[in-house]
């Protein structure tokens, strides 16, 4: 199976843009759907966005749509969040995961791989 490793966490005023990505190896990275979520501390971790592994779909929670864009590049082996107008409240671990199920998948029981996660701050 994949392992997975994300990138492009920081500190970053509010405001700015954040490109993170997840980076793939091992594993057919062609078969896999995609999904980011966030933690934040005492909080659960959320879905954030996922690309399926053909077509591809693409879905984004309420929280980040119309301010992020989920991308794919297989030739790379990377998925890219690409997150705008960053809040405070957007201050959490990043962290992309694998799923080999078919579709659109928002659900985090079906992600069977994840990465080690990348710090995002964001202050006012």
């Amino acid at each position: 199976q994949v392992q997975l490793v994300e990138s492009g966490g920081g500190l970053v005023q509010a405001g700015d843009s954040l490109r993170l990505s997840c980076a793939a190896s091992g594993g057919t990275f062609g078969s896999t759907g995609i999904g980011w979520f966030r933690q934040a501390p005492g909080k659960e971790r959320e879905f954030l966005a996922t690309i399926s592994r053909s077509g591809p779909s693409t879905y984004y929670a309420d929280s980040v749509k119309g301010r992020s864009t989920i991308s794919r590049d297989n030739a790379k082996n990377t998925v890219y969040l690409q997150v705008s107008s960053l809040k405070p409240e957007d201050t959490a671990v990043y962290y992309c995961a694998a799923t080999y199920v078919s579709g659109v998948v928002t659900n985090r029981d079906y992600y069977r791989v994840w990465g080690q996660g990348t710090q995002v701050t964001v202050f006012s």
